[in-house]
């Protein structure tokens, strides 16, 4: 399954010379992951206050393209790459227009939060819906 995540680049994203600090690629493919579970039908929220389920991260990259600027209009495309008993990485398309502005992923474990954090197997309900499929998200 894939999502998408749209989001307009406000002034303060962006550093002096106008252009979008680094650190913010990282804020929004965390949203984007957010996004991604809401969109196959558990959203964060619902998973930790039923559950005592979260997904904390523990690996992300991002290589930049192309800049984004303030007022630019982006689309983050998100897909599962990869799918193992208890960690996952989800890969992240940034969209500008037609163009790839950055690509990255993040790698996060399933953790149960109900005593000590502790990675968990992905249930399989989830992971049907989570499942890599043989397309991708490029521009």
């Amino acid at each position: 399954m894939k999502s998408e995540h749209h989001f307009q680049v406000r002034w303060g994203d962006t550093d002096a010379a106008g252009i979008v600090f680094y650190p913010n690629f990282y804020k929004w493919m965390d949203d984007a992951t957010h996004a991604y579970l809401a969109a196959i039908g558990y959203p964060s929220s619902k998973l930790f206050a039923e559950e005592q389920i979260g997904v904390p991260l523990l690996e992300a990259n991002c290589a930049f393209k192309r800049p984004l600027l303030f007022e630019d209009q982006v689309i983050v495309k998100s897909y599962v790459e990869e799918l193992h008993n208890k960690v996952f990485k989800i890969k992240h398309v940034f969209v500008k227009g037609d163009q790839n502005a950055a690509e990255g992923y993040e790698v996060r474990a399933w953790t149960s939060f109900k005593d000590k954090p502790k990675a968990q197997p992905i249930p399989d309900r989830i992971r049907e819906k989570m499942m890599p499929k043989a397309e991708t998200v490029e521009g």
